[in-house]
């Protein structure tokens, strides 16, 4: 059968003439795809585009989303150890406060007993080599690696320094009276034979009953009568130091009592080996006496 045709009428508005154009309906489908399918098909081509566009900004803006919260939870963790440190060094800063008087009698002490308390990291420990990175990732790693070696460096500090404060708590630094100094440590002549002996403390006169106390924290080792010391009391101050308190009239503590700097633990006397009312002082630094002045005057 013959195929339809069709007659398309193209008229000039500016002469009137008219003209006709024939084309069966084979022709005019042949126009139609060649004019309009391009267009479609480009845009049926657009919209694919697009999706999967979209799809892959959606999965970046995931990675994204899980990127921050990953780098958020590590900026509170650093955030953490910082304040940690910040309060170790507060804690720190407090605890190395020592008063002139123990500072300078702890000062004065001998080197193997200061040895006891005081170390610490060496300069090469404290020298901290840090890797160069570009990521973010490895910036953070970096970052808490440092955070806790100098975290680590401060307890190792604070460790020393919660020594050298126990140290100096355990310093005899006071008098433990008010009184008269009569008698200096060293070679003096006897009070009851002329003849020259070596006196192993000091001797601070004064009325019987004035309170004595204890020149640094320590332990009560002894309270009892001993001999030329009469009644005495021995504290143990830790780190080989301890003190010897002789002539009391009585007793404020007894045998391991802990006893604080200050605090009274006896009475001026007139027991054992005396002429008169005074205390015989003398500081022992494992098991050998020293001049108890130098810590007392810091000279």
């Amino acid at each position: 059968m013959r195929s339809p045709r069709y007659t398309i009428l193209i008229a000039n508005r500016k002469t009137g003439a008219v003209r006709r154009l024939t084309v069966s309906r084979r022709v005019l489908a042949t126009l139609f795809v060649l004019i309009f399918a391009p267009p479609l098909m480009l845009g049926l081509g657009s919209k694919g585009a697009d999706k999967a566009q979209i799809d892959a900004l959606r999965a970046a803006n995931d990675t994204l989303l899980l990127e921050n919260q990953s780098y958020r939870d590590a900026t509170g963790e650093l955030t953490a150890q910082i304040g940690s440190l910040q309060a170790a060094l507060t804690e720190i800063s407090e605890q190395g406060q020592l008063d002139p008087a123990t500072r300078s009698a702890l000062e004065k002490l001998p080197a193997t007993v200061k040895q006891l308390a005081i170390g610490g990291p060496t300069r090469s420990e404290l020298a901290t080599k840090s890797p160069v990175t570009a990521t973010p990732e490895g910036t953070f790693g970096i970052l808490r690696s440092l955070l806790g070696t100098i975290e680590s460096r401060l307890q190792s500090v604070k460790s020393r320094i919660d020594s050298e404060a126990a140290l100096g708590r355990a310093t005899p630094s006071i008098w433990p009276l008010v009184g008269t100094y009569t008698s200096a440590y060293g070679d003096r002549k006897d009070p009851f034979t002329g003849l020259t002996e070596f006196h192993p403390g000091l001797d601070i006169a004064a009325e019987q009953g004035v309170p004595v106390h204890s020149t640094a924290d320590g332990k009560v080792e002894m309270a009892a009568f001993d001999g030329n010391y009469g009644k005495a009391v021995v504290i143990a101050h830790g780190f080989g130091i301890s003190t010897r308190y002789g002539h009391l009239s009585r007793f404020s503590v007894a045998p391991g009592q802990t006893v604080k700097r200050g605090e009274v633990i006896g009475y001026v006397g007139a027991t054992g080996r005396v002429t008169g009312s005074h205390l015989h002082y003398e500081v022992l630094i494992n098991g050998n006496r020293i001049n108890p002045i130098r810590l007392l005057t810091g000279r």
